[in-house]
C-alpha cells in the first residue's frame, strides 16, 4: 500500500485502523510497521500511529550512491569466485524475464526482473551484512521504481548492461564486471533523480 501511493507520504494512520482495512488484528500490524521503520518507509509514533514517510530526491541519491557501492563490490567478488552457470541460472532467468517484458513493453514485470537481478547479484557476492543493508532500502528504490517507471525511455540500455554484467562474471573478469555495473547504477541514479527534479517529486 506505501509502495503503489495508497498510504501516501505524509499522511497519518492508526494502527487499529490499517488492521481494519487489512482485517486482520493489530499484533501483526504493529510488527510489520515496526520492520516498516527499520525500512525507512513510516515511523512509529507512540500512542498517535504511523507516519508514511517521503523520499526527496536527495534521499534517493544517497541510497543509491550507497547500494552502488555494494553491487559493485558484489560484482566483483561474484566474478572472482566464477560462480558455476547453475548458480548464474537465477540472473539468466532474470534477464530473460527482463528482455521478454521489454518486447512486451510491460514495464511492472521488468522492474520485478529488474529486482530479481539486483538481489540475486547480491546474493552472489556473499556478503551477508552487505545484503542486510540492500534489503533495507531496496524498498524506497522500489517506490522511486514505480514512480518514474513510465516517465523514464525504455530501458533497452539497462537490459544491455545487465547482459555485459553477467558476461563478465561468467568470464571471471573482475575489473569489467565491477566497471559495467558502476556505469550502469550510476546511469540509473543519474536518470532517476533528473525526473524526480524535472517532475517535482517527493515518492510517493
Amino acid at each position: 500500500m506505501i509502495l503503489s501511493g495508497e498510504l501516501a507520504a505524509g499522511t497519518d494512520h492508526l494502527e487499529s485502523e490499517l488492521a481494519a482495512r487489512l482485517e486482520m488484528s493489530r499484533t501483526p500490524i504493529h510488527e510489520a510497521c515496526v520492520i516498516l521503520e527499520s525500512r525507512g518507509l513510516l515511523t512509529v509514533r507512540p500512542r498517535k500511529g504511523v507516519r508514511i514517510l517521503p523520499v526527496s530526491p536527495a534521499d534517493m541519491e544517497e541510497i543509491y550512491d550507497i547500494l552502488t557501492e555494494l553491487e559493485t563490490l558484489a560484482a566483483r567478488k561474484a566474478a572472482e569466485l566464477r560462480p558455476e552457470n547453475d548458480r548464474l541460472a537465477p540472473l539468466d532467468a532474470a534477464i530473460a524475464d527482463m528482455d521478454a517484458a521489454l518486447a512486451a513493453d510491460d514495464r511492472e514485470t521488468w522492474a520485478e526482473a529488474d529486482h530479481a537481478f539486483h538481489r540475486e547479484l547480491m546474493r552472489l557476492g556473499g556478503n551477508h551484512r552487505a545484503m542486510d543493508i540492500f534489503e533495507m532500502m531496496s524498498d524506497q528504490v522500489a517506490r522511486a521504481r514505480l514512480t518514474t517507471l513510465y516517465m523514464r525511455p525504455a530501458p533497452d540500455k539497462s537490459n544491455a548492461d545487465h547482459h555485459e554484467v553477467l558476461d563478465a562474471i561468467r568470464a571471471g573478469d573482475a575489473t569489467r564486471a565491477a566497471t559495467r555495473h558502476r556505469e550502469h547504477r550510476q546511469y540509473a541514479k543519474s536518470m532517476l533523480l533528473d525526473l524526480l527534479k524535472k517532475h517535482r517529486l517527493s515518492l510517493l
